[in-house]
């Protein structure tokens, strides 16, 4: 696949990128090395590869799942300006 003028200048105008008639003859080239480097990677025989997400094998270290209360309700509380029943006391906003 080649790239033109016609077309770097249509991709510029969908991207709402302003590009001078300069830019878009010193982007031709460029873009068709690009696309010749993707058509190259086309040809690497992958059928023995497995996809991967990552480069190296991460593994998730998690935590056994256990409910608690925490057990410092009264260490949290202490500086509480109010208090109502084991909860922080705050002012009623809607009457």
């Amino acid at each position: 696949m080649s790239v033109d003028i016609a077309t770097v200048a249509r991709i510029a105008a969908l991207a709402r990128i302003k590009v001078s008639e300069a830019e878009l003859a010193a982007m031709v080239p460029e873009l068709n090395g690009i696309l010749a480097w993707v058509e190259q990677l086309g040809e690497v025989d992958v059928s023995g590869v497995e996809p991967m997400t990552a480069v190296i094998d991460n593994h998730l270290r998690l935590r056994d799942d256990v409910v608690t209360d925490g057990g410092v309700r009264e260490a949290v509380l202490a500086n509480a300006p109010a208090r109502q029943g084991g909860f922080f006391g705050v002012p009623k906003v809607i009457e």
